[in-house]
């Protein structure tokens, strides 16, 4: 998918999201900037730095939707975190250099994941050995006691040997077993297998900035110290047979290989989505908890910039990962960031307000539509719901007429009123054997319409 064009890209995001086309736009342009990168010589690919990218728009309208379905769509590691959680250096709370810990660990569970499922097909078969192995265990053999200076001195320890004629039996037995599983006959049957105690203690290190901020992995350094616990479990084979496969294929994966791929994918193509970033915007009142915003404006800068943060997998750069921030901007503006951070998000994008129209399109258009999920829940207690076109259009209407009269939340105003809708129906869902419901103008205006015409009323139920 990395060889996507732009205009291909946007088709993609259309799936997902109604409208607000110069923000997809805009991040097409920076995804196939990235693959054009790679295709220059390593010289030139270094000096070419990602054109950072801020959202400006209302809650609701898509701007986390489109940063979320961009990683998805290119396999690329992504978080997304809240610019109000960090604190500037000095201050209780997260440090701004946890986002690119957590931009490592996701890569690493991805990658993970991709070297696990490329392997998985000969994992199965050593966990299909196992299992008869567990199920047909070969008898435990007492050696012969023999006085100990024999083996000094030269002697060997007898044991007793296999009888043939158990030998062959117990690899008849074997074949048999191995067929029987096969077949899906011993699913249910209970076998003991070994597993690792995952119970360990919980370690507390009282720092300014909390364990972890250190970029150490405590747990891994007491594991060194201690060997791991196992314990027995009784499970079925269908409970064993997963376990078995994770072990086998842990086992054949090299984890150095994992963590080297997963740090340069993060470097090479990470995406952060800075949200609330209006948050840490304009001049410090000076007290209270906004104290530190501008410290915390300073303490992003570098990691936008470009520097290495030391993690538990090693130093990891920062220069070539995507910052995408988003932000209302209600009271602040862009301007009042520092002028350093504003340098550093080049491509600045204003997302719309949703009109009615974009709102039935969010109602019926995409992929996982709203109306598509509540019909498909409701559906599994047999009740099947109907939204005609006159009742989409209704709900699209009361949605944009609330946003315009109270707070403008975009499209979560839609759940708020599917919900409200849909509130008796399930309810009621559960002790109806078959029901059909049938969502018009008219329903929905009868569940809604003196809420709507209340504005103080509204402004608490809707």
């Amino acid at each position: 998918m990395e060889g996507l064009t732009p205009r291909q890209i946007v088709e993609e995001l259309d799936r997902f999201i109604v409208g607000q086309e110069k923000a997809k736009r805009a991040v097409a342009i920076a995804l196939r900037n990235r693959f054009r990168r790679r295709q220059l010589p390593r010289a030139l690919q270094d000096e070419i730095m990602p054109k950072n990218i801020i959202m400006i728009g209302p809650t609701g309208v898509g701007k986390t939707e489109i940063a979320r379905r961009l990683a998805k769509l290119v396999n690329a590691p992504f978080v997304k975190v809240e610019a109000t959680k960090f604190t500037e250096v000095g201050y209780v709370g997260r440090d701004v250099d946890s986002m690119i810990r957590d931009l490592v660990e996701t890569s690493i569970r991805m990658v993970r994941h991709e070297k696990i499922t490329a392997v998985r097909n000969q994992a199965e078969k050593m966990a299909q050995v196992r299992l008869i192995e567990l199920l047909a265990p070969i008898p435990h053999r007492e050696k012969t006691s023999r006085n100990p200076f024999e083996l000094i001195f030269g002697g060997q320890e007898a044991q007793e040997e296999d009888n043939p004629d158990e030998e062959r039996d117990r690899k008849q037995e074997r074949r048999l077993l191995a067929d029987r599983l096969a077949r899906g006959e011993l699913e249910k049957e209970y076998i003991e297998l070994e597993v690792e105690d995952n119970a360990s203690p919980i370690v507390e290190v009282f720092t300014g900035q909390g364990a972890e901020e250190l970029g150490i992995n405590i747990q891994d350094m007491l594991g060194g110290l201690f060997p791991k616990k196992k314990k027995r479990r009784k499970m079925t084979v269908t409970e064993a047979r997963k376990i078995l496969i994770n072990q086998e294929a842990q086992k054949l994966i090299d984890m150095d290989e994992v963590v080297g791929e997963a740090v340069s994918r993060a470097e090479q193509s990470g995406i952060i989505f800075l949200d609330e970033i209006d948050k840490i915007a304009g001049k410090d009142s000076g007290h209270g908890p906004d104290v530190s915003r501008g410290g915390v404006q300073r303490d992003i800068l570098p990691i936008v910039e470009g520097s290495t943060v030391m993690t538990k997998y090693g130093p990891v750069k920062t220069d070539h990962i995507l910052f995408v921030a988003a932000g209302a901007f209600h009271i602040a503006k862009p301007s009042d960031l520092i002028p350093e951070l504003q340098g550093r998000f080049p491509i600045r994008v204003e997302l719309d307000s949703l009109s009615k129209k974009e709102f039935q399109q969010i109602l019926t258009e995409p992929e996982h539509s709203l109306i598509k999920q509540y019909v498909a829940l409701l559906d599994t207690e047999g009740v099947t719901v109907d939204f005609t076109p006159d009742g989409i259009e209704e709900v699209a209407e009361i949605a944009y007429l609330v946003n315009s009269q109270t707070e403008n939340i975009g499209a979560r105003r839609l759940h708020t009123i599917l919900e409200k809708i849909l509130e008796d129906v399930s309810f009621n869902a559960p002790n109806v054997n078959s029901n059909n419901v049938r969502v018009d103008r008219e329903y929905v205006r009868k569940r809604l319409t003196d809420i709507v015409r209340d504005e103080d009323l509204s402004r608490f139920i809707l």
